[in-house]
């Protein structure tokens, strides 16, 4: 599938390389060796996992100056929604363009080291049905995390994350969901956070709180227009900073990717990254 999008760039006067990646971890190092090397530009080739390793890999080359790129054709492809880019074509164009953006990056401490994203990190019901996606539904593409959504209601719970905004009080509130978003969308076209803006220094934190499976299921298609903010039980906010006091690891997404962590802080890097968008 890359090869016509490959012979387009370079037909365009473009040098490009191409470094297939193997196994996790491998869209981190290549990235961070290319830009090393003198890459102006990093195209991430896949989904939003792709692009979470990409941008750790570039974070890792701090001096580099080199820009983000992405041609999505992976399963998800949630944060180039953002920037009107729905399909490879319309990547390309924006690749073949040049014109970049910054965007900011969020940085999460853990207890174990340090990771960043573009997309959103959530706990809770979407962590679950995420880990499942990814076990059982991936060939399904965003079919698949719909099948993990409907098969996680049978296992429905409202655990607590303490998590505590900026200076303000610690929450000890039990949620369904917890996310904080850095773009306005996730698992493809699910609108998780319909106010977010990528460059605004902050994330969008979306708290829902509990609620049984009945009323979980007639809502759940709100989040696909965006209209979950609506209901009583969703509380947004906004943030610079997050600090979590976890006592154990918990499974967390990040950017459609799956992790068992004990989370200690978030911090916005505001207009960190440029994308080629």
């Amino acid at each position: 599938r890359l090869t016509p999008y490959v012979a387009q760039l370079r037909a365009s006067g473009m040098d490009v390389a191409v470094h297939p990646t193997v196994c996790a971890g491998d869209g981190t190092r290549l990235a961070q060796a290319a830009a090393q090397a003198g890459a102006d530009t990093v195209v991430a080739v896949g989904g939003d996992g792709t692009v979470f390793e990409v941008v750790n890999g570039l974070v890792n080359a701090p001096d580099s100056g080199a820009r983000l790129g992405v041609l999505p054709l992976g399963t998800g492809n949630s944060f180039v929604r953002d920037f009107g880019i729905v399909d490879p074509d319309q990547a390309l164009a924006a690749l073949m363009r040049g014109q970049a953006r910054k965007v900011d990056v969020v940085r999460l401490q853990h207890a174990d080291g340090v990771l960043h994203y573009v997309n959103l990190l959530s706990v809770g019901f979407s962590a679950q049905a995420g880990a499942l996606t990814n076990r059982r539904f991936k060939a399904l593409g965003n079919s698949g995390y719909i099948a993990a959504v409907l098969v996680s209601l049978v296992r429905l719970k409202a655990p607590t994350f303490p998590f505590r905004l900026d200076e303000g009080a610690i929450d000890h509130r039990p949620c369904v969901l917890l996310s904080f978003s850095n773009s306005r969308y996730t698992g493809g076209d699910m609108m998780m956070a319909p106010s977010a803006d990528v460059a605004d220094g902050l994330v969008d934190v979306v708290r829902i709180g509990p609620m049984g499976r009945r009323r979980f299921l007639s809502c759940f298609p709100r989040i696909f227009k965006g209209t979950h903010p609506e209901m009583h039980e969703t509380e947004l906010s906004t943030a610079r900073h997050v600090d979590f006091d976890l006592p154990t690891p918990v499974d967390v997404m990040i950017d459609g990717e799956v992790f068992c962590l004990r989370l200690q802080s978030l911090q916005v890097l505001p207009g960190a990254m440029e994308i080629v968008a």
